[in-house]
């Protein structure tokens, strides 16, 4: 029986800086409808792919919950199966924190979000709508739109001139891109934060230009009738030596403000040996750097990106963040906005490099894959008799629509049984998921639920797709409701302008709730 700990357990660990992983073990669209504010999403279907790196540290506190669904006890025991040995059960689980009066947020990525608000509400974050800065943009004014999200991003949608900056790149990038102090800057994103804290960046590190964040981002510039363009490919340029000198001594003055601490290489080693203590390690620099060349033990975590989804990469609050770059600059500016949004424990190893470099991605930290000994299939075998296999498919559904077996039916892992109870016949069940992985993971579940002969597609359906055969698009078979990931409504080109803006007034209302709730230790200077 998995021990509980009650809200006020829970709130009294958050407000006192201690650690704490509070996690969601329900899918991401349940969890984007109503959570803590430190909630941290860990689908029950995702612990072992995701977990080692959410939370590094096996006897670090964690906290579970669902809303009733029954979901909790079977990520404990898996928890405890990967060695973890601190896990609690919140009391009441959602409901017990919404009848104990804690705040409910809904969206994701929320912390950062709010602060982004916060940050705007207390700075007054300067602001231009849509019209005013296409208006700008017609007359050829001195003006550079710079995009704040990921290059990936900026090239679905973007606005007309705009340069794609990541937001963790522009106080480096700025000087080459605005070299005269006369020259307006720009900086937009999709909605609100990225902008807002791409804007402040700028300003806190103390540039001479003017600058704007489009108020409201490509969402605001779409209700404003104006169009995107699609496909952009503009970069920032290679870095001159002028722009860095100015980003370094911008960057100096940014450090004293916020009493930046920084760690060597010895201190750093010793923390990771500590087993009370739980540290993460991540490079903030561009991911193509990233590979070319890392610290070992680092992970991939661009600072604009780290800043805007930071429960993305690190699933402790309160933990150790040590951040590093080569230039003294991105590891600064990013650890400046941590500090403010709590983190009290935030730390910059200097560059240069030392030692031997790792080159590539980093793959994610998982357990070994078990083995169940059932057998493979090749994507030709399955291929040549798929009408005498039920296939399940375990890809979440924006991948499975974009392209699955023909037949396949979509199934979260965690409603195996669910889904069994509807899938047709009482034959062969081909049991796949994108890369093959997460099958693996599954295939002993399956099992147990079914006395169906089971086979594994051999590399997933990625590995169908190198072979040749045709993919069938769209969700054609769903062995439940499609509730897996939920639909951001500032990504993509296809959202709904009551969806957009419902967003927005969302935005503008998480002030309030910051207040109400309680928890955040936000401080903005």
């Amino acid at each position: 029986m998995t021990r509980r700990v009650s809200f006020a357990e829970v709130r009294a660990a958050l407000i006192e800086g201690r650690e704490i992983a509070l996690l969601d073990v329900r899918e991401e669209g349940p969890f984007s409808r109503g959570h803590p504010l430190f909630g941290v999403p860990l689908p029950l279907g995702r612990i072992e792919l995701d977990v080692l790196d959410l939370v590094p540290r096996r006897d670090a506190p964690i906290v579970l919950y669902d809303d009733g669904e029954g979901l909790v006890a079977r990520a404990a025991a898996k928890l405890a199966e990967l060695g973890y040995s601190n896990v609690a059960e919140l009391e009441g689980g959602l409901d017990g924190w919404r009848r104990a009066g804690g705040e409910l947020f809904i969206d994701v990525n929320v912390p950062s979000k709010a602060f982004g608000e916060l940050v705007e509400s207390t700075r007054h974050t300067p602001s231009l709508p849509a019209a005013e800065v296409e208006r700008l943009i017609a007359r050829n004014a001195d003006v550079v739109v710079l995009d704040s999200r990921r290059f990936e991003e900026y090239r679905t949608m973007s606005i007309p001139t705009g340069t794609s900056v990541p937001g963790g790149e522009l106080v480096l990038r700025v000087q080459d891109l605005a070299p005269r102090p006369e020259t307006t800057v720009i900086v937009n994103c999709a909605g609100r934060t990225r902008s807002i804290i791409g804007t402040q960046s700028l300003i806190n590190a103390g540039i001479p230009n003017k600058v704007f964040a489009l108020r409201n981002g490509t969402i605001g510039w779409t209700l404003a009738g104006l169009q995107l363009d699609h496909g952009a490919e503009r970069r920032f340029p290679d870095l001159s030596d002028e722009a860095q000198r100015l980003a370094r001594q911008r960057a100096q003055v940014l450090a004293q403000r916020v009493g930046l601490q920084t760690i060597d290489r010895v201190t750093l080693d010793r923390w990771r040996d500590r087993r009370d203590v739980t540290v993460y390690l991540l490079d903030v620099r561009t991911p193509e750097e990233f590979a070319a060349g890392h610290l070992p033990g680092f992970r991939s975590a661009p600072g604009g990106q780290l800043v805007q989804a930071t429960d993305e990469w690190v699933g402790v609050r309160h933990a150790h963040l040590v951040l590093f770059d080569d230039d003294g600059v991105r590891a600064t500016l990013a650890a400046s906005w941590l500090i403010q949004m709590g983190w009290r424990n935030v730390y910059v190893l200097p560059g240069p490099f030392e030692g031997e470099l790792e080159t590539g991605a980093r793959l994610p930290r998982r357990p070994p894959l078990p083995n169940h000994g059932l057998p493979t299939l090749t994507p030709q075998a399955l291929a040549a008799e798929l009408a005498q296999w039920t296939v399940i498919d375990l890809a979440p559904s924006p991948r499975h629509a974009a392209g699955h077996i023909p037949g396949a039916w979509f199934a979260a892992r965690a409603r195996l049984a669910e889904a069994l109870s509807v899938l047709p016949g009482e034959g062969q069940l081909a049991l796949t998921s994108w890369d093959g992985v997460l099958a693996q993971f599954t295939a002993g579940e399956l099992r147990a639920l079914t006395d169906r002969p089971i086979a594994l597609l051999g590399g997933g359906t990625q590995a169908w797709e190198a072979a040749g055969p045709p993919l069938e698009r769209g969700i054609t078979h769903a062995a439940h409701t499609v509730d897996d990931v939920y639909k951001r409504p500032y990504e993509g080109t296809d959202n709904a302008a009551a969806a957009m803006q419902a967003y927005l007034d969302w935005e503008f209302g998480l002030v309030d709730q910051l207040a109400r709730d309680g928890t955040h230790g936000f401080r903005v200077l």
